[in-house]
């Protein structure tokens, strides 16, 4: 990929720079580790990562955001804890692509710089993996696809992380574009493009609620999800993933499921379809009713995965009553975080700071508010 114009190395005397861009998660939420699509726009804020070669073994890993840099042998890579846990994102991945044959053979530093938000529901991790994935694959060299290095870094992320996401998160931070929003077939992997209507803008709406317990929430409902999908390929046999029942199949054994299963696996269902749909219907440019389908998404969350909060369903509301507003959502895992709107081109900041106003009238406390634009995916350069 073309490293855009706009954009620059932020790093002196490195061999190699890898940047990558958060995303939002247009719509599709929960669905990718259930087999279903999604629908992602990489965005305007990037992780940039920078790579310089040492002549010794050892790793040093420092992060403008960190206090100290972290450093251990090559050979003896673990898990950091604490005030370290941030380096994982980056040692997982150098350990998946000495695993996929990289010549990854000699020490090196890396230092990370990054305009992105941690904890807002915008994937900073997966930026992170994929920003590193590049530079180090750009300093060493080594023969990967893009498609490769997107699934080795969703692997760093489930195995050596130990967080259980689906591949929304690395397709789309690889594979965005400054006009196209990114759809994932998590079944098959398949990765295409849809066009970004023109004259609407992406708006992130970030609360600052406590993230302590959302990777335990995240774990939760994957496996609930498993579980629904267990029991209903019990009792209907052949399902090989969630999105596979339908709510005519859902409805039919509703009395032989857990309320909470039933909850979730109507989700999942539900959800799966409104990404397929919102692909046609952007593609006919019936961007009202794809506006529609972003509302209904933010309400199936709330309800049947119990992922929202109080303060997302908030601003949503917020967004809801106004006329500039297409549609609107949590956008990532939920359990705080983010919603995201997307809008009409008259929609600007003196709608945004109302939005931000109200929310500080109710609940005390700041929204930041970010205007975003769709963006260049990945890329590196020596």
């Amino acid at each position: 990929m073309e490293v855009p114009s706009s954009l620059s190395c932020p790093f002196d005397d490195v061999d190699a720079w890898g940047s990558a861009p958060g995303r939002i998660e247009f719509i599709g939420n929960h669905t990718d580790y259930n087999g279903g699509w999604v629908l992602g726009a990489a965005i305007d804020r990037r992780v940039d990562v920078g790579v310089q070669l040492r002549d010794d073994k050892d790793l040093v890993l420092r992060s403008a955001d960190a206090d100290a840099a972290v450093r251990l042998p090559l050979n003896e890579v673990e898990v950091q804890s604490g005030g370290r846990a941030w380096a994982n994102y980056v040692l997982g991945v150098i350990v998946e692509l000495r695993a996929a044959g990289v010549a990854v053979d000699r020490g090196m530093e890396l230092q990370v710089e990054s305009t992105l938000p941690v904890g807002a529901g915008l994937s900073s991790s997966a930026a992170l993996e994929l920003a590193t994935a590049f530079a180090v694959v750009e300093a060493v060299g080594g023969d990967l696809s893009r498609k490769q290095l997107a699934q080795l870094c969703r692997r760093a992320e489930n195995e050596f992380v130990g967080v259980p996401c689906g591949i929304l998160d690395q397709a789309v931070v690889a594979f965005g574009d400054d006009d196209r929003l990114v759809r994932v077939d998590a079944r098959t992997d398949d990765i295409t493009s849809v066009p970004f209507p023109p004259g609407t803008g992406l708006w992130i709406f970030r609360t600052h609620e406590a993230h302590a317990l959302a990777d335990a929430h995240y774990q939760e409902r994957h496996d609930e999800a498993r579980a629904a999908r267990d029991r209903l390929d019990d009792l209907l046999g052949g399902l090989e993933h969630l999105v596979d029942v339908s709510s005519e199949q859902l409805a039919d054994v509703q009395g032989e499921l857990p309320e909470v299963l039933y909850r979730r696996a109507r989700h999942v269902s539900t959800e799966h379809r409104r990404v397929q749909r919102a692909v046609r219907l952007l593609r006919d440019e019936a961007y009202e009713e794809v506006g529609d389908l972003l509302f209904a998404s933010h309400d199936s969350s709330r309800t049947d995965y119990e992922n929202s909060t109080d303060e997302l369903d908030y601003v949503v509301e917020q967004l809801r009553t106004v006329d500039s507003v297409l549609g609107a959502r949590l956008t990532g895992a939920g359990f705080g975080g983010a919603a995201m709107a997307w809008t009409r081109s008259d929609f600007g900041k003196n709608e945004a700071e109302a939005v931000a106003a109200a929310y500080n009238d109710e609940f005390d406390a700041e929204l930041d508010v970010i205007a975003c634009r769709p963006a260049v995916g990945a890329f590196a350069q020596s």
